[in-house]
């Protein structure tokens, strides 16, 4: 297909983004990477008028840590940029783990973490395990910056809170507790290379063998990632021990609205939840117990 005729801008500075933006209305669109907008644009889904790359504008590229503030992924941070940057992969593994294993190479040196989430798929990699660890997001447009927690920016299957003319410039991602760890797992049809049919990120703090707080997110089986609250509550104030675990894993499952489509049937997927619910928390568990600092 031939793609439609646009105007192309990349400016050198935010607020020229942001004017720019501004100026052309409903048919502009921002692009960081664009995999997935080029892909759109490829499959007659979207026709924009006017194309604004972020690509040029400095500081939006940054990966920064903080010991106070933690973690601070920059818009146009590319996704191979996260997954083998040295304190993410020592820091925070289940968020450099799910940016290693979601795509391919060639989307992984293009795309973006914040592109990611803005694309809004239910089977968005990046976005059970950037919940489960409380992160937030900073959308700005000519009015300010408002700051809002991942798990807010979701409505449906792609569709977030973004207003018109705002651009989301970063991710902030708290420095993970004492006794905390976190997991993701993801299970598709052809490995590395498909969309993820089933995902679960987990972030759980533990009080020597009793777990203070738990946070289980689901991906790929609702209009939008969630939290599984109730199995949440299960492990919150007690113990964990196997059995406690597997009951958490099933009702994660229970809590969880797949459908059926090519990758996957509903059964198939809610049985896998339980799986990788499971196994998420497992590995959780195991990272909490050698975090002390």
């Amino acid at each position: 297909m031939t793609l439609p005729r646009f105007e192309y801008f990349a400016p050198e500075r935010l607020d020229d983004a942001l004017l720019m933006l501004s100026q052309k209305g409903k048919g502009a669109f921002v692009m960081a990477g664009g995999t997935d907008l080029v892909m759109k644009m490829n499959r007659g889904l979207v026709k924009p008028a006017a194309i604004i790359s972020l690509t040029r504008i400095k500081g939006l590229s940054r990966i920064d840590f903080d010991r106070r503030k933690g973690l601070t992924i920059g818009a146009t941070a590319l996704i191979a940029e996260v997954a083998s940057h040295p304190e993410i992969k020592k820091r925070y593994p289940a968020i450099a783990h799910a940016a290693s294993v979601m795509a391919n190479v060639q989307i992984r040196n293009m795309g973006t973490v914040a592109g990611n989430l803005c694309n809004a798929a239910p089977s968005a990699d990046n976005a059970p395990p950037l919940m489960a660890m409380g992160a937030e997001v900073t959308l700005t447009g000519m009015k300010g910056e408002r700051r809002m927690h991942v798990e807010e920016l979701f409505r449906g299957p792609g569709m977030t809170v973004l207003e018109p003319g705002e651009i989301m410039t970063s991710i902030l991602v708290p420095l993970p507790p004492p006794h905390s760890g976190a997991s993701y797992e993801r299970l598709s049809t052809r490995g590395k290379v498909d969309i993820a049919a089933v995902s679960v990120g987990v972030m759980l703090i533990m009080e020597e063998t009793t777990c203070k707080q738990a946070r289980i997110v689901l991906g790929a089986v609702a209009p939008v990632p969630m939290r599984a609250r109730k199995a949440e509550n299960i492990l919150i104030g007690k113990r964990l021990t196997q059995r406690l675990i597997e009951k958490a894993a099933e009702q994660a499952a229970r809590e969880s609205r797949p459908i059926s489509d090519v990758r996957a049937s509903a059964a198939y997927r809610n049985r896998m939840v339980s799986v990788l619910t499971r196994r998420a928390i497992e590995k959780a568990h195991a990272r909490a117990r050698k975090r002390q600092t």
